[in-house]
Parts: structure tokens; sequence; C-alpha cells
């Protein structure tokens, strides 16, 4: 009774079923459910290691389950590009002249992701060939860099006709090798050129002036290495104002680089 009131007290005013149940007793309710209907037997799910691939392969007609197969079984950047080059998967890259691999140096330790290539680029094969990639090479320089010590890639490997924004499906299928492309690279540090590439490598929505100048973090395997978006040279074309914000933010990278050892390796 004293239970009662102290459960009326606290609030507990109705009853929640058509029979009480002694709380207080443990070895009755052990007794209830032992006497109760039993539970069907765990499944339990085998070992990875016998689960076989052709339950795990994508549909024929499912794009992006193709690029996420066919970049997994790449182990080297020459497979990667060998197999973008192939894939038939992306509807861009039907439409596009040329796959727009990377350029520079491979083996550096820092690693600048663009957007999607413009005609030049289309064109040439190459990404930041164009206005946008005069310029960038003169921010490399700046600090000291060039093509032969950095490394130069887009989230897209292939153009939008008429340069249109991608519509969601179309980068969704360029993702398993953007992120395949970075794990083989092996960047120690990577500079996000623009919103876009850090909306799809780092998962941020945020705009790019609030995200520029400020050290991220990207998980490579077991470790998570340094990441900073700047402004595009694009928009700095446009925005010549904007040119102090992004030197800034080279100052940031140098300074990183030289903290890291890599200042005179890259």
């Amino acid at each position: 009774m004293a239970a009662l009131s102290w459960l009326v007290e606290a609030g507990a005013d109705e009853a929640t079923a058509d029979v009480p149940v002694d709380r207080f007793n443990a070895r009755t309710a052990t007794l209830n459910a032992a006497t109760a209907t039993p539970n069907p037997t765990p499944r339990r799910n085998p070992p990875l290691a016998q689960i076989k691939p052709a339950n795990l392969a994508p549909l024929a007609t499912d794009g992006f389950g193709s690029a996420l197969e066919i970049s997994a079984k790449c182990h080297s950047l020459e497979e990667l590009k060998a197999a973008m080059e192939s894939f038939d998967g992306s509807q861009l890259k039907k439409s596009a002249t040329n796959t727009v691999f990377a350029d520079g140096n491979p083996n550096s330790h820092v690693m600048f992701i663009g957007e999607a290539p413009g005609h030049d680029e289309d064109k040439a094969g190459l990404p930041f060939v164009g206005r946008a990639g005069k310029l960038l090479d003169k921010m490399l320089a700046a600090i000291g860099l060039d093509r032969t010590r950095a490394y130069i890639i887009n989230v897209m490997p292939w153009r939008p006709p008429d340069n249109r924004n991608p519509d969601p499906g179309e980068v969704a299928m360029c993702i398993p090798f953007l992120r395949r492309h970075i794990e083989l690279a092996q960047p120690r540090i990577m500079i996000m050129l623009g919103a876009v590439s850090a909306r799809h490598v780092l998962g941020l929505n945020d705009g790019i002036m609030k995200l520029r100048g400020r050290w991220l973090e990207y998980r490579i395997g077991t470790e998570m290495i340094p990441v900073l978006p700047t402004l595009h040279p694009a928009y700095l074309l446009r925005q010549p104002a904007h040119k102090k914000l992004a030197w800034r933010d080279l100052q940031a990278l140098a300074d990183k680089l030289d903290a890291l050892g890599l200042g005179s390796k890259v």
C-alpha cells in the first residue's frame, strides 16, 4: 500500500495494463517469463568471409553501385584512371570530350580539389588550364609551389554540358571515384577550391565564406589529415577584391606545410 501511495505521489495515477504486475518480486517475473512463449533463436550473421560477392553486386542499371564496385577494385592511380575512362554509367561522360583525371605530381603531399572541368579543361583533358587555371598557377607560385609540387583534381571528372550545374544524381556517380582517388594519392594536406568541393568531400553545406580559412579534417584510412577550404580561382576572377582572403589562406597553407616538415618536400 505504501508503494502504491508513493507511485500516486510521483504522478503514476493510471494503470497501463488490465492485469497488475508485481515488479518487486523478481522471482515471479522470472517464472512468468519462463512460461511465456519462447522467443525464436536469434539469427547469426555469417562471417564476412562467407558472404559471396554476388550477394553484394549492384544491379546492372545501378550506375552508382557500379562506380562504387569498380573504384574499389582499383589499387593504383593508373588503374583508377583507366577505369574512369572506360566507365559507361555516367551520362555526363557520354557528353564530355575527355575524362579530366588529374594534373601535377601524384607523389606530392598537397592535393587541390576543384569542382568540375570547363570548356578548356574538357578539351585538354587536364584540370585548371583556362583563365582560372592560370590564376591558380599564380596562387601556387606565391607560396613557392607549382604543378610539379602539387596534385590537382576535380570533384567531377566530366564536364556538364554548357557548364550547367550538375544534378545530384550526376554528382553522386562521381563520388566513389573521387574518394578512391584521394585514398590512392594519400595526400598529407588537402585544399578545397570552392564550396562545391567542400560540400562533396567534407559533407558541409555552409557557404565558402564561412568555411574558408578554417582547418578541418578528413579521414584517409586510419589517419586524419588537415583540410583547408578556400576561394575558387574562378570566383576570384569575378570578385578580385577577395584575393586578399585567398592570400591569407595561402599563407596558412605555407605555415602548415612548414609545421609538418613538408615545406621543401611537396
